[in-house]
C-alpha cells in the first residue's frame, strides 16, 4: 500500500476544471516530484491533497484512508504538511512565533521543543534570526521558515510547493541540499518544482503534467534522459 494514492482527482475553481483525472502515488520514504509549464496542475494536485482545493471527483487516500472532502485541519492532524506556494509567512511575527504556528494542533511541550531544535539544525539562519521579524527576511530566509513551519507538525508526508520560487541561486542550492537531509531523516516528500533541473535532481520519480493530466510518469533518472522533457523542460 502507497503511503499517498491519488485516482482520477477531477479539480474545479468554480467552472474553470484546473485538474483532469489526475492519478499518482508517493511510496513512504519517496521524493516524488510533480513538473510542468505554469498552469499545468501542479499547485492545484497539492492543494487538493491537503483539502484547500477539495476535488470534485477522484479518491485521494492516505495511509489506506479516504481523505478527499476532509478539512484542511484535519488532515495536517492525520500527518500530511505543505509549505506554501509563495511562502506564505506571517510577516508581522518573529520567526519563532511562525514555526510555534506550525505546531498548532499538537499538545507535546517536550516534543515540539525538540523539533524547533531539529528545525534550527537544519536551517541555522533561523536560529540566528530567531527574533527577527518574517516579513524583513528575504526570500530565501522566509522559505526557510516555511518548510520549517511545515516540520513542525511533524508530518509523515511532507507537501513541498515551488521552494526554489524567487530566491537567489545560492540560497536555492542550500534549500534543495536540506530536502535531500529532511528525506534522508526518513520523511515523505512530494515536490512541486518549476525549476525541473532541481526537481529531477533530488526525486526518485516523477510525474510531468501539461494542462491537468499526466503526460509523463517515470523515474526522475529517465525522464532526465528523456529528449522531449529535455527540450521543454531542462533547456537543453
Amino acid at each position: 500500500m502507497a503511503l499517498l494514492d491519488v485516482e482520477d482527482i477531477a479539480t474545479y475553481y468554480g467552472n474553470i476544471q484546473a485538474l483532469k483525472s489526475i492519478s499518482l502515488t508517493v511510496e513512504e520514504g519517496e521524493i516524488v516530484t510533480l513538473i510542468g509549464s505554469n498552469g499545468a496542475g501542479k499547485s492545484t494536485t497539492l492543494r487538493s491533497i491537503s483539502g484547500l482545493s477539495p476535488p470534485r471527483a477522484g479518491s485521494i487516500r492516505f495511509m489506506g484512508e479516504e481523505i478527499s472532502g476532509t478539512p484542511p485541519q484535519q488532515i495536517v492532524a492525520k500527518g500530511i504538511s505543505q509549505s506554501p506556494e509563495g511562502r506564505k509567512c506571517f510577516p508581522r511575527m518573529t520567526v519563532r512565533e511562525n514555526l510555534d504556528l506550525g505546531a498548532y494542533l499538537r499538545q507535546e511541550k517536550g516534543a515540539i521543543n525538540e523539533d524547533m531544535e531539529r528545525v534550527f539544525d537544519l536551517f541555522p539562519r533561523l536560529k540566528e534570526r530567531e527574533k527577527q521579524k518574517a516579513g524583513t527576511m528575504s526570500g530565501g530566509e522566509q522559505q526557510m521558515l516555511a518548510i520549517g513551519r511545515a516540520l513542525m507538525a511533524r508530518p509523515k508526508l511532507l507537501l513541498l510547493d515551488e521552494p526554489s520560487m524567487g530566491i537567489a541561486p545560492i540560497l536555492v542550492d542550500r534549500i534543495y541540499e536540506t530536502i535531500a537531509e529532511i528525506n534522508k531523516q526518513g520523511m515523505t516528500i512530494l515536490l512541486v518544482e518549476q525549476n525541473a533541473n532541481y526537481g529531477l535532481g533530488v526525486s526518485d520519480r516523477a510525474y510531468v503534467l501539461e494542462t491537468g493530466t499526466v503526460a509523463l510518469a517515470d523515474t526522475s533518472a529517465s525522464l532526465r534522459e528523456n529528449p522531449d522533457v529535455q527540450k521543454a523542460y531542462l533547456g537543453t
